[in-house]
């Protein structure tokens, strides 16, 4: 579904809110960082934003290293996901640990995508014969640092040496605003891109500086034209709240500038300092009680405000526009599922029994390291797992009921038992006990549906890290973060 490109010589609703004096910025202190081992609790909203179990900072180097071909062999393989990643972004966001570094000096792009081949030849060869791909996607990192003839290599990567046939699966890629240029969506078009989603995070000048985010409203407001003429079906644009100065009506400014191009989707992240970021060099990571209630407010109001715009909630983060066509393989953990492949030095991939990946970096020397050393590597050995995390019965059970239950339709209870034999009431009484105490399930959902009320929604980053194992809460309170 298209829909006519935005107008930027119009005024946006609530164009005022970007000129209002900001309220006074947030005292230094601020939660712990979102990566944190701490223990969790409920006493504020946001302990972690939980979209992978096991964390990845619960992975450890295997010893000895599983071959590939023996991790997949009893794996189904007739709707695979696949993840490339691309490691490379013009800018670092103060709130970004994500694995990334800033520029690629030299050939270092074509350095990488040569090791991304390697690697994607060695990963099929492990694969049965027959093995299907059912959706894709390309995050980073910016997959559109890539110039357009790289773009097109990587997309002839997934589709002649890994058999992904991008333009009949739904294929997702995240962008920039400086780097969505027409020749690069162009690119991404022609080769079957069903999604585009960018982070613009705050349409306020003052608001993007704060989150050490440098751009221009107007660059940012040219990229969403250009994505609109290239008539991607789904455009999604991510959005921030938490920010320093931001009040109700500058969020609710940036909210309706984003939907003055009808967005398939929008999804509303709080904000979070985590370490090694840019911000997290700024704040000590203590409590603050008032910061936490500042992210609650905004979020009820912008969740409130979509909703009325004629939205619906998919999960905490996401909304979706009703009517609008959007791709099966859209929501919140489309790329977290078993049987996933991902390519690139800062993927992870899951088979039922392990989840792995390369070693993880937030540093950037160390980020800069780990790339280098993924240049260099030989074909064969990209043929083994060497850090990652067996998967026991219990973080399976506990991977299945948070993929489930942090979405709002919520989970069939009756599929929990089909897949364990048991419910989650028999494998999780003293948690689902208390988020009922807490008022955190739908006491109003049909039999057999396990669902969050609004409230546990809101709370989804603090009840997904109480489902954590203790043996996964162990791991992560011994990582070396770097």
């Amino acid at each position: 579904m298209t829909t006519a490109p935005h107008t930027t010589t119009a005024p946006a609703a609530g164009a005022a809110a970007a000129t209002v004096a900001p309220a006074a910025p947030r005292p230094a202190a601020s939660p712990a960082p979102a990566d944190s081992p701490r223990q969790p609790s409920a006493d504020s909203p946001y302990q972690s934003y939980v979209y992978a179990y096991p964390h990845k900072t619960s992975y450890g180097p295997l010893t000895p290293r599983p071959a590939l071909r023996d991790l997949w062999a009893d794996q189904p393989q007739d709707a695979l996901s696949l993840y490339l990643h691309i490691p490379f972004c013009e800018v670092r966001c103060g709130f970004c640990n994500l694995f990334t570094r800033i520029g690629a000096p030299g050939e270092m792009t074509s350095a990488y995508l040569d090791a991304l081949e390697r690697q994607a030849v060695a990963v099929r060869d492990a694969l049965h014969g027959d093995a299907r791909f059912a959706a894709a996607a390309f995050g980073g990192g910016t997959p559109t640092f890539l110039n357009a003839f790289e773009l097109a290599r990587l997309c002839d990567i997934a589709e002649l040496r890994m058999g992904a046939d991008l333009r009949t699966v739904s294929l997702s890629v995240e962008t920039s605003p400086s780097t969505a240029t027409a020749d690069r969506l162009a690119v991404l078009a022609e080769r079957g891109a069903t999604r585009i989603s960018i982070g613009v995070q705050s349409f306020v000048a003052a608001e993007a500086r704060a989150a050490v985010r440098p751009q221009r409203p107007a660059e940012v407001a040219a990229a969403l034209d250009r994505i609109r003429e290239a008539a991607v079906p789904v455009l999604n644009i991510d959005l921030i709240y938490g920010i320093d100065g931001q009040t109700e009506r500058s969020w609710q400014h940036s909210l309706d500038t984003a939907l003055g191009w009808r967005p398939e989707e929008l999804y509303l992240y709080p904000l979070y300092v985590r370490p090694l970021t840019g911000l997290g060099r700024r704040d000590p990571g203590a409590p603050d009680p008032e910061w936490d209630a500042q992210r609650l407010r905004l979020y009820r109001h912008g969740r409130d405000h979509l909703l009325a715009a004629g939205y619906e909630q998919v999960s905490m983060r996401m909304f979706r526009r009703r009517g609008a066509a959007v791709p099966a393989a859209g929501g919140d953990h489309a790329c977290q599922t078993d049987g996933m492949i991902g390519l690139g030095c800062g993927a992870r991939s899951y088979t039922s029994a392990l989840h792995y990946s390369f070693d993880y970096a937030v540093h950037m020397n160390r980020i800069r390291s780990i790339i280098d050393d993924y240049i260099s590597r030989p074909a064969a050995d990209f043929a083994r797992a060497e850090h990652g995390r067996y998967m026991t019965e219990d973080d399976a059970r506990r991977r299945h009921l948070l993929q489930s239950v942090l979405q709002a339709e919520g989970m069939p209870t009756a599929d929990y038992r089909a897949r364990f034999g048991s419910s989650p009431a028999d494998d999780f009484p003293v948690e689902l006990a208390r988020f009922a105490e807490l008022g955190w399930l739908d006491a109003a959902a049909a039999p057999g549906r396990l669902r969050l009320s609004a409230e546990g929604l809101a709370h989804s980053d603090a009840l997904g890290p109480m489902l954590f194992s203790p043996a996964v809460r162990s791991a992560m309170a011994v990582y070396d973060l770097k």
